[in-house]
């Protein structure tokens, strides 16, 4: 049998969502993938959204997703782009090789990369000339624990899973909490404040040309490009965006969603994003301990950042030491091109991943995402 890979295009969305159901993956909604087809970064570079890998007869079996952002180093500008969604069907086992060698001959891109590969997926990317990095954090995921009894609820779900998985194949959704849909009032600390104004001449915009001009190659983050983020259609309930302010000026800012991860699982509150300017050492840890401080009130049972850099975990602070390290395989792999200048300074974020686009959001009734 014979299988060939092409670009994926506007008529295949019916066949990826059927793809992502097989494996218990979020699906999106037509409008959802053409918000992402539409990335800005992308069109820019005109790359692919991603490839079908399809069957002699024409089936599709098999995807990859190809996500490009820009990023930003010495008053100049590169892409880069992340792989996700990598599904092969049972009928083109071992077939992944093709779709991963489609994704790693891309050009003109300083970055090639995953921060998201499962324990199965991982070994995979070493062939394909990916190492993992960051050398000391590509195997750490941090949580902090905010709800102990919907995560053994979880826990519980997930054996009862393993053992008998007719009795969670109705799909129900499970460990869902009615603080989702109606949060209390945020309680936060004086110098942190809610992020809504993402203008081109807002406070948040001074934050990012600063940010920028410290001379770190760093995603792009502009105030366009987190309203596009912003803009994504399937998204159920609007990210919680905290900026840390040094009087009249913004020194960092957290981006964190709510996300389920399938039907048995609990809610998380996922934190996206986490940066702060050089010369501010209190925002990360203010920031961080804003989100603990309110996501039971967001009804979460963890706190969670899935993608951690070692200049990310030094700034924590002791932080970093209450929190339960999860992950243990090496999810973060990285092909950079070498003829690219200031890799070194690259302190990516989940932001950088495929997280922002990934995560499934939380189900909440229509009312409810009308209101959010």
């Amino acid at each position: 049998m014979s299988f060939s890979v092409r670009p994926i295009d506007a008529n295949d969305h019916g066949a990826i969502n059927a793809l992502h159901r097989s494996v218990g993956w979020p699906t999106r909604s037509l409008t959802g993938w053409d918000w992402l087809a539409g990335n800005p970064a992308r069109l820019e570079t005109k790359a692919p959204a991603g490839w079908l890998l399809e069957a002699e007869d024409g089936e599709p079996c098999g995807l990859t997703g190809n996500f490009v952002q820009r990023f930003h180093h010495g008053g100049g500008m590169l892409h880069g782009a992340t792989g996700f969604s990598i599904i092969v069907t049972p009928r083109a086992r071992g077939r992944s090789v093709k779709l991963l060698t489609t994704f790693t001959k891309q050009t003109d891109l300083f970055a090639l990369y995953t921060f998201n590969a499962n324990p199965a997926s991982s070994p995979l990317y070493k062939r394909h000339g990916l190492v993992a990095w960051p050398p000391e954090t590509h195997d750490v995921k941090l949580s902090w624990r905010i709800d102990p009894f919907a995560c053994a609820g979880g826990r519980l779900w997930r054996e009862i899973d393993r053992h008998a998985p007719r009795l969670t194949q109705a799909r129900s959704e499970r460990l869902l909490n009615p603080r989702l849909h109606d949060p209390d009032r945020l309680d936060l600390p004086e110098e942190v404040t809610v992020l809504t104004d993402l203008a081109d001449g807002s406070r948040y915009a001074d934050f990012w040309e600063t940010l920028k001009a410290e001379g770190r190659l760093i995603a792009d983050r502009s105030p366009a490009m987190l309203r596009w983020r912003l803009a994504d259609p399937d998204l159920t309930l609007r990210p919680l965006m905290l900026a840390f302010n040094r009087g009249a000026t913004i020194g960092g800012y957290a981006m964190a969603m709510m996300s389920k991860g399938n039907p048995i699982e609990p809610p998380m509150l996922e934190i996206v994003d986490l940066v702060a300017l050089e010369d501010e050492p209190r925002a990360i840890p203010a920031l961080i301990h804003a989100l603990l401080a309110n996501a039971r009130r967001l009804g979460a049972a963890k706190l969670r950042i899935q993608t951690v850099s070692p200049t990310l975990l030094r700034r924590m602070g002791p932080l970093a030491d209450t929190a339960r390290r999860e992950g243990g395989w090496g999810h973060c792999h990285v092909k950079f091109d070498p003829e690219t200048p200031g890799v070194e300074t690259w302190s990516p974020t989940p932001f950088d991943g495929d997280y922002g686009i990934c995560l499934r959001p939380v189900p909440v009734a229509a009312e409810h995402r009308r209101a959010a």
